[in-house]
């Protein structure tokens, strides 16, 4: 997480008066103990400080997230961030213990920063990393949104007024971006679109820039294509969202 997020985290409860409608946030890092016989772990993620209702909700989903990351023991219930970096720990002790000369080092990394809020909406992107093996790793970015009056997280279908609109409308922009022809297969160019129809990604959120689709990897291309960032301006996209943008 960049230096200059944690000096402004630092500084939001004293804003606080000033900027009433942002929630205040404060880092935290966490890791698992240094040692040669361990993978690495390290996690920075915001905590939020607010009002209780909805600074739990963001601080849970954050947690799942993580837990979901680090998991490997499906006998084992985990219900916490410390479970889970045990559980991530202990998995790479026990495989390397069976098989010592084969076995390389393990690691997991979380980030994860506010990508956009105003007074009625908060973005959080969380990127992950993991390695436990193989060819390479695999990283990955979700948004997690959240409504902050009703105190929720949103599902992606809940970001718009109009879906089909706005799905036929990505789908616009997205050929128009990586190239594809309007009158051709979805897939004409490379890409892997299930059934060859375009779909909106898994992974959704409002930015500063626009509302933003990212495909991860192996979700419409190959590793080596790396992620497909869309982003629409909101005043294209702010027809189609619930909750619109003021520009």
């Amino acid at each position: 997480m960049k230096k200059t997020f944690y000096l402004l985290l630092l500084f939001l409860p004293l804003l606080g008066c000033e900027n009433g409608d942002k929630l205040t946030f404060e880092p935290i890092h966490l890791s698992n103990e240094a040692c040669e016989g361990c993978p690495k772990i390290n996690i920075d993620i915001p905590k939020a400080l607010d009002e209780a209702i909805l600074s739990n909700r963001i601080n849970t989903a954050l947690e799942e997230e993580i837990i979901l990351l680090l998991s490997f023991d499906e006998d084992q219930e985990i219900s916490s961030i410390d479970d889970a970096i045990a559980s991530f720990t202990n998995s790479f002790k026990e495989l390397k213990s069976k098989f010592p000369d084969e076995t390389v080092g393990w690691e997991a990394s979380v980030e994860s920063d506010i990508s956009f809020e105003d007074n009625a909406l908060l973005t959080l992107e969380f990127d992950a990393y993991s390695f436990t093996g193989g060819a390479h790793g695999y990283g990955s970015t979700t948004f997690l949104n959240f409504d902050k009056r009703k105190a929720v997280e949103l599902e992606n279908w809940e970001l718009f007024e109009d879906l089909e609109g706005f799905l036929k409308f990505a789908e616009i922009k997205f050929r128009i971006q990586e190239d594809i022809p309007q009158d051709d297969n979805i897939n004409a160019t490379g890409f892997m679109f299930e059934r060859d129809a375009f779909h909106l990604s898994e992974s959704i959120g409002y930015t500063e820039k626009g509302i933003t689709l990212l495909y991860n990897q192996y979700e419409v291309a190959s590793y080596a294509d790396g992620p497909i960032n869309l982003t629409i301006p909101y005043a294209e996209a702010n027809k189609y969202l619930k909750r619109k943008v003021k520009l």
